[in-house]
């Protein structure tokens, strides 16, 4: 951050990690499981490392028929169901945002939107399963919105490991989404990159 930046500036990049409190509880569940478990420490590195920076860290997730759960009780339902060690593994913290979706999108129908714009954001760092499909929804959504895109080829997990790579590809080439792998991205960078872009933006 530099000198032109005063600590009160909200960092305006945010990590979403999407539906891995998850009950894995449907016919492809076991391919999903077997696909996700090594991406598991990778966002939480990730994860952690963003946290260091103050980038805000925003779970979005589906409720899984669990109308009436809440973040605390929806953590506790998937954690006793059969992906139970992956969902322990990326628990949200009590200081990280939950926002619970009805469909694919994150930004369908939820907060999500108002909540970007209430924290500043330029820059999303889309991590989470599935890949194909409500990773890649939200990143369409989000580049309709205008965010600039990092979606981490080794943070996202599939059924198929070929669907994963043919939806990481759509987002490189058609999203302009970033999708080196965690270890590769330079965080500091990137919030100086979006402080950069949101100077643009006001004037």
């Amino acid at each position: 951050m530099t000198s032109k930046q005063k600590k009160k500036d909200k960092i305006p990049v945010a990590m979403l990690i999407i539906d891995v409190i998850n009950d894995f509880n449907f016919p492809e569940a076991p391919l999903l499981l077997k696909t996700s478990a090594p991406i598991a420490d990778k966002i939480l590195d990730l994860k952690k490392r963003a946290k260091k920076e103050g980038i805000p860290i925003i779970y979005i997730n589906d409720n899984f028929g669990q109308w009436q759960s809440d973040k605390q009780k929806l953590v506790e339902y998937c954690s006793t169901q059969a992906g139970s060690e992956f969902v322990i593994t990326l628990k949200p913290d009590e200081d990280d945002f939950f926002v619970i979706k009805p469909k694919h999108s994150g930004f369908f129908s939820t907060p999500l939107s108002p909540l970007l714009n209430d924290l500043e954001i330029q820059t999303l760092i889309i991590c989470g399963v599935a890949g194909n499909i409500c990773v890649l929804f939200t990143a369409n959504d989000a580049y309709m919105r205008g965010f600039t895109l990092y979606a981490p080829s080794d943070c996202s997990a599939s059924n198929i490991e070929e669907d994963n790579e043919r939806a990481l590809i759509l987002m490189e080439k058609t999203l302009n989404a970033d999708i080196s792998p965690s270890d590769e991205l330079d965080l500091k960078a990137i919030i100086q990159q979006a402080f950069d872009n949101k100077q643009k933006t006001i004037y």
